[in-house]
């Protein structure tokens, strides 16, 4: 018997793009299934105003709210978001579903004149709105001038050509699944600019009671990707984590072992520090890995 799955998405490019990803592997492992996409326009994709680095409001909440209600009054039957804008905790009666195979997670910058950020002129003027990439590029280049650039990706690549902006600071993961590549001037090393936690991974929620759903969902889960994920949102949540927190983390899984790498940007400096470790203790050693580098800040 075939089965119809309403997908609910935030209406951007890249989100509409990261559903239609959702749906062709849901087509491709589960039989006699339609799905449909269905457009929400978000809290957060209608303001484009606020300076949330000096708001009070949840950022990540901005773009989630309104799906997760559709979802709880059964509108969809799950929802696609990208991890890094979920909060710490699903609302009573959602889960995560799955979490597909992570897209890189690495972040790029793409200039005017094609040349990488170390050869830059001084003064040269950066857009980001991400405290963790303006501390990372002022760590670099602290000759460089960082603005606060707004919008999707198409936008923020608009506003390169037409406004004062020598160069932006883009996730890859974005990129990639928007077709836009080839723009990417340098991409930069895991551990020059530290991504944030959960870069470029999906998040696929659904009711906690929809079995049928979740069995779907099983079939498109990457249960490595799932291991590397908790442990990064973990340790983000020792330091209350979001897009106004200057903090990045990144695991990899290499066998039976994880290795996490954080960092943590306070004053003018920048605390990091690594741990391995059993990749079934992913999130105990995220939270121990915190502790080391929240004792380096108090030490």
């Amino acid at each position: 018997m075939q089965k119809k799955l309403i997908i609910g998405t935030r209406a951007s490019i890249l989100a509409v793009a990261q559903a239609e990803l959702t749906k062709k592997m849901l087509l491709e492992n589960c039989d006699n299934l339609e799905v449909e996409i269905r457009k929400i326009v978000t809290s957060g994709d209608k303001d484009q105003r606020t300076n949330w680095n000096k708001d009070n409001k949840s950022l990540k909440d901005m773009f989630v709210k309104e799906i997760e209600r559709a979802l709880l009054d059964g509108e969809i039957h799950l929802a696609v978001h990208s991890m890094k804008d979920m909060p710490a905790v699903s609302p009573e009666g959602l889960t995560i579903g799955a979490v597909p195979m992570r897209e890189d997670n690495r972040d790029i910058i793409i200039t005017n004149s094609g040349v990488t950020l170390d050869e830059l002129p001084a003064g040269s003027v950066i857009g980001t709105s991400s405290l963790r990439r303006v501390e990372s590029i002022k760590s670099l280049r602290p000759d460089l001038v960082i603005e606060p650039i707004r919008g999707n990706i198409h936008t923020r690549i608009e506003k390169l050509k037409t406004e004062n902006f020598d160069g932006i600071i883009l996730a890859y993961a974005g990129l990639k699944r928007v077709g836009l590549k080839e723009l990417t001037t340098e991409v930069f090393d895991i551990d020059r600019v530290m991504p944030a936690p959960a870069q470029g991974a999906l998040c696929i929620q659904c009711r906690e009671d929809d079995s049928f759903t979740l069995e779907l969902l099983d079939k498109i889960n990457h249960k490595e990707t799932s291991l590397v994920i908790d442990a990064e949102r973990e340790f983000s949540k020792v330091f209350g984590g979001g897009c106004t927190t200057p903090m990045g983390c990144h695991a990899t899984i290499d066998g039976e072992n994880i290795k996490i790498k954080g960092m943590y940007f306070h004053g003018d400096k920048i605390y990091k520090d690594e741990l391995t470790g059993n990749k079934n203790n992913g999130k105990e050693l995220a939270i121990e890995l915190a502790e080391l580098i929240r004792g380096q800040i108090n030490g």
